[in-house]
């Protein structure tokens, strides 16, 4: 039995925010070979190649809770940031369609402490495409009491991070997956979308294109 298959044989029953095999085929469960002691309750199992396989059911789960938890905030309060290239895009589509404040690449040290900083933001709560590529602004946001929700992968130190989204925080495809899901669950609790209707963007509109596409 394959991979994609054991996971499917355990998950069929339950009722997901999309469809199983759209999440296995965009790779949001491929972890690396690394899995911190911080990570451990969100790994499904370890392939013999070494490689690290992150639970797809707490996946979804830790969607649903952080699409509730950041449906509740003023818009214009929550920010995102994503250092990581294949993060820009679909941070930044996010951030449009929910009306959230972003800043994809590079964070400017300064924005979430210093006032006088051409960036300054003061979100309410923010949101991290990787706490360690956005280790200044997890840092700053840390110092000024900031809630702190990130994607996070099976290599990745969790130390500050208030509310964890286990997800392969690298891949293309996956990164678009997890905020298009995202972005649409908190859209529909916020009354902004129908609970049964999809968001009217599509996934490959959430990501990153690559040069030659």
């Amino acid at each position: 039995m394959s991979e994609e298959e054991q996971i499917i044989d355990e998950v069929e029953a339950e009722n997901l925010l999309v469809e199983l095999d759209e999440y296995l085929v965009s790779g949001v469960h491929i972890g690396t070979t690394i899995a911190t002691r911080f990570m451990h309750p969100f790994i499904y199992r370890v392939r013999n190649d070494g490689l690290y396989v992150l639970d797809v059911k707490k996946l979804d789960e830790r969607l649903r809770i952080a699409s509730k938890f950041l449906g509740r905030y003023d818009p214009s309060k929550v920010a995102v940031f994503s250092t990581r290239q294949y993060g820009t895009v679909p941070s930044s589509k996010m951030a449009r369609v929910c009306g959230f404040k972003s800043m994809p690449g590079r964070f400017i040290p300064g924005t979430l402490t210093n006032p006088n900083a051409r960036t300054h933001l003061e979100p309410d709560v923010v949101l991290l495409n990787d706490p360690r590529a956005d280790k200044q602004a997890l840092m700053e946001a840390k110092k000024m009491g900031i809630p702190i929700v990130a994607f996070c992968d099976s290599d990745n130190v969790t130390s500050y991070v208030d509310f964890i989204i286990p997800v392969n925080n690298k891949g293309r495809r996956s990164l678009a997956r997890a905020y298009h899901t995202l972005t649409q669950q908190i859209l529909r609790e916020r009354g902004d979308l129908d609970m049964l209707k999809p968001l009217p963007e599509s996934v490959e509109e959430f990501s990153f294109r690559l040069r030659d596409a």
